[in-house]
């Protein structure tokens, strides 16, 4: 082999050369290993190599390169370049530096002879070891799955020729984060990830939290698209903090009146059961004090009539008037849930029907019929609930795979995941946060996988990103939320991540688990009809001419006064009336 030492190349190495950058490529070897420090190494340019060539023959931030030594070809990733001499007139050639992150090694298996990659460097380059670019062969070798099931997502960013592919099993079971700023292509990163899934894997079971009505769009023929005008989510599914939630009107409730809704509850459900009791066959109806079962927080139907009477009983028995001010409050507050038609689909039914059955299998997809995707649109949810709807499916989806052992595996899709469980525990839902946190620990056992997406990383629970072993960044401007990807990415090259202000849009640095090694990648580009929702409004175009009318405001105020969206109107979305003349 060719030694950077020598004055002058031999004629074999100088055809060799020349035939190489014949075919527009870099020579094998182009620069040797000049410091190692840790994971890190330095090497110099070899004083005969040109740079500036072809796009494939470039060393630039993120490029592979291999370190040949006795034993491996050790894997690096190029972080940075430079030039700590300035080149005088009539001098020798200019000293070329770059660092390499050492990142694994590609050894030969002695027992199948294929050339397999392997995280972490056993035996680690010295001074003089040769450098060169990756080549195809090893560069497969490093992307290499090893028959573990994948999915393309994207190219390198590198070499467009080279598939950058995802491990489904590690990227599910250990769950992942997707973060970058607006406009980095996060949303469009998402969709890809999750289309490649679904062509791959016709019976996935996706469940989008759709915060900003962006994916039903992205999703047609595939999804089950739910929004508050076809949701059906009985109050009687709510935790019991998340019912305090939605009936105490103040924060921090006294604990008298909470132990009275607590009491409530009880006996409504109580009641309730005992009305349901079926009667067995010679024996004596089911009472409800044979019901042991039954907990404050289990799914079971029961009215608000009850609660009602109840706490109107219980106000007469009431001396201290603060008391009797928020009971009547809390009974003041379960008749406006009920009349208010931004709550119908929760607190709408006139009737109370057990149909818990046919809400799981909507919303989990139970079975997919074709559409493995559920959009669950929240965009028009009231504000004032949003976080206890996240709350009531989260909880729902982690209490299914409990209960089914992990017979269904699902991925949930938390978007904007900071809003309901940020950093400050002062702020957001109790509830909401437990719920996520819990799938985050604990989900992997039941087959149930969360997805994170944020556009703010910084000003999320860490406890949740810590538990994200794949981590796809997009571009990022602060410097707070660079820092919470660099905390929480041990395992990667961390040079790389020093350019994540730079990264272009569908530009991403996967690192983690579910993919071979830490990489640059562009994801693929999606079809038209793939597209997610909300990219942005052209002003320079919409400006360029008059828009808008008193006819068209009219319509906009019609749907803004009936929480009726566009697409509801047109399609009279699920059971809800559509709104004509005469139901307006």
């Amino acid at each position: 082999m060719q030694s950077f030492k020598s004055s002058a190349p031999s004629v074999d190495a100088a055809a060799a050369q020349e035939t190489s950058q014949a075919r527009g490529t870099q020579p094998a070897t182009f620069a040797h290993i000049v410091s190692v420090e840790g994971g890190q190494a330095i090497a110099a340019f070899d004083v005969r190599t040109r740079l500036g060539g072809s796009m494939e023959a470039r060393v630039v931030i993120g490029a592979t390169v291999s370190i040949r030594t006795p034993r491996a070809d050790v894997i690096g990733i190029v972080t940075g370049l430079s030039v700590p001499t300035a080149e005088l007139d009539g001098e020798q050639p200019v000293l070329r530096l770059f660092e390499v992150d050492l990142v694994g090694e590609v050894l030969v298996d002695r027992f199948t002879g294929d050339r397999r990659f392997h995280r972490g460097v056993t035996t680690l380059p010295t001074l003089g070891d040769e450098v060169g670019l990756t080549n195809l062969e090893s560069l497969a070798a490093v992307y290499s799955s090893h028959g573990r099931p994948t999915v393309e997502i994207g190219t390198l960013s590198q070499d467009s020729n080279v598939p950058a592919s995802v491990i489904v099993d590690d990227l599910l079971s250990k769950h992942f984060a997707v973060v970058g700023s607006t406009g980095a292509g996060k949303s469009c990163g998402i969709t890809a990830i999750l289309h490649g899934l679904i062509a791959e894997y016709p019976g996935s079971r996706v469940i989008v939290l759709d915060i900003h009505n962006e994916y039903s769009a992205a999703f047609r023929g595939m999804a089950e698209v739910i929004n508050p005008s076809n949701l059906h989510l009985p109050f009687w599914l709510l935790s019991f903090d998340e019912l305090a939630s939605v009936f105490m009107t103040s924060d921090t409730p006294e604990p008298e009146d909470m132990e009275i809704l607590h009491d409530a509850v009880m006996q409504s459900k109580r009641r309730s059961g005992e009305q349901r009791a079926p009667q067995p066959a010679g024996g004596p109806l089911r009472r409800s004090t044979d019901t042991s079962t039954t907990t404050i927080d289990s799914p079971t139907p029961f009215r608000l009539a009850d609660i009602s009477s109840y706490i109107e009983a219980q106000m007469g028995k009431l001396e201290r008037t603060r008391s009797t001010i928020a009971l009547r409050r809390i009974r003041a507050r379960i008749e406006t849930l009920m009349s208010d038609p931004r709550y119908a689909f929760m607190f709408g039914g006139v009737t109370v029907q057990d149909k818990l059955t046919e809400i799981i299998g909507r919303l989990f997809r139970i079975p997919t019929n074709g559409r493995p995707v559920t959009v669950i649109d929240l965009s028009a949810v009231p504000a004032e609930i949003l976080n206890v709807v996240i709350s009531v499916i989260c909880r729902l989806a982690f209490e299914l795979g409990v209960w089914s052992k992990g017979k269904y595996p699902m991925t949930l899709i938390c978007e904007e995941a900071h809003r309901y469980v940020p950093l400050d525990k002062t702020l957001g839902f109790e509830p909401t946060r437990l719920a996520v946190t819990r799938i985050a620990k604990e989900g992997r056992k039941y087959g149930i996988s969360l997805g994170v997406v944020t556009q703010r990383p910084a000003e999320i629970d860490p406890t949740l990103l810590s538990q994200c072993s794949t981590i796809f960044s997009f571009r990022l401007a602060s410097d707070a939320d660079q820092q919470a990807v660099r905390s929480r990415a041990a395992d990667c090259a961390a040079g790389l991540l020093d350019f994540l202000s730079s990264l272009g849009d569908g530009e991403a640095i996967a690192i983690g688990q579910g993919v071979s090694m830490p990489m640059r990648i562009r994801m693929r580009r999606l079809e038209p009809h793939q597209l997610p929702a909300g990219s942005g409004h052209s002003f320079a175009e919409i400006w360029q001419r008059e828009t808008g009318s008193l006819a068209e405001l009219e319509g906009v105020v019609t749907r803004w006064r009936f929480n009726r969206r566009t697409d509801d109107m047109f399609r009279g979305a699920g059971s809800a009336p559509t709104l004509d003349s005469g139901s307006a």
